[in-house]
């Protein structure tokens, strides 16, 4: 069954025979014949009597008219919403973030395209880790996808900002120095780290420059680490993004050697995409989204 023949079973039932529903549908009405004889075929039942006064509905036809009238709606509708996804007076666009780059980064963002494109629906999906959020983008679950770069060649992806690591020291901690060690950070009962898979960038980077230090890095919430830190607990090492915001009385400092996350935007390669999907890939290219990142010193 297809729907050149459900077009034609409602067309020869509107104008009762059909040699007219041949011109409506701008075929011949052999096509049109053919048409309604092969559904009469598989469907097993005559939908139609033939004779000298035209085609006229069977009882079997009458029921089936009604569900060819409800399928040519649908048919209907579906194209209008692949016009609306076609351009931007409709449509959706699916973001998966994890919540640091969900909370201080999209919402300006989101914000600014809905203001140019009011009819294109934002859905923003937080996901715990990048991990999450690529396979996400596998499994077109979301559009686009905020993630760490470099990145696998599957997705296409663009940078956004560079986020870097800090030490959070509590507000009555004092070092021996303005600048802050390896030596003096391991000398605090517990250093508090991101966990894996996020916090990989930096477990490689302690391990490579830093000496074995007392670490945790268990705890799921950023914002867990940094209540840590405010009640004298540790230190921890955070993405400045993620660690906001940021108790006044924590004190802020570059790590001894300096180490960042590259945050960028990703969709699959080789996907076909809406419109909507690319005007907001623009706006965030067009946005300053380094200046969103900028914090006050804590």
């Amino acid at each position: 069954m297809n729907f050149s023949q459900v077009r034609a079973v409602v067309a020869v039932a509107e104008h009762g025979n059909f040699s007219e529903a041949a011109l409506e549908l701008q075929l011949s009405q052999p096509a049109i014949s053919h048409a309604i004889a092969t559904l009469e075929e598989e469907l097993g039942v005559p939908l139609f009597s033939r004779g000298r006064h035209g085609a006229i509905l069977t009882p079997a036809g009458e029921r089936i008219l009604h569900h060819a009238h409800q399928a040519l709606q649908h048919l209907e509708m579906m194209q209008l919403e692949a016009n609306r996804q076609k351009g931007l007076h409709g449509g959706q666009v699916r973001i998966a973030s994890f919540w640091s780059v969900a909370t201080h980064l999209l919402p300006k963002v989101i914000a600014k395209f809905r203001e140019r494109h009011p009819y294109v629906s934002v859905t923003l999906i937080e996901r715990f880790d990048y991990l999450d959020i690529e396979q996400c983008l596998r499994e077109g679950r979301a559009d686009i996808g905020m993630t760490y770069l470099p990145t696998s060649n599957e997705f296409e992806a663009w940078e956004l900002l560079r986020d870097e690591y800090v030490a959070l020291l509590p507000p009555t901690a004092i070092l021996r120095s303005p600048q802050l060690t390896w030596e003096e950070l391991a000398s605090f009962p517990l250093v508090l780290l991101p966990c894996l898979p996020c916090g990989r960038i930096l477990h490689e980077h302690i391990k490579k420059f830093a000496p074995p230090m007392d670490t945790a890095s268990d705890i799921q919430e950023d914002s867990t680490i940094v209540s840590m830190v405010v009640q004298e607990l540790g230190v921890a090492i955070l993405p400045r993004l993620a660690a906001e915001p940021i108790p006044k009385d924590v004190q802020i400092y570059r790590l001894p050697v300096p180490v960042e996350r590259i945050i960028g935007a990703a969709v699959l390669c080789d996907t076909q995409h809406v419109p909507a999907v690319f005007a907001f890939l623009e706006t965030l290219r067009k946005f300053d989204i380094g200046s969103l990142a900028k914090f006050p010193s804590g």
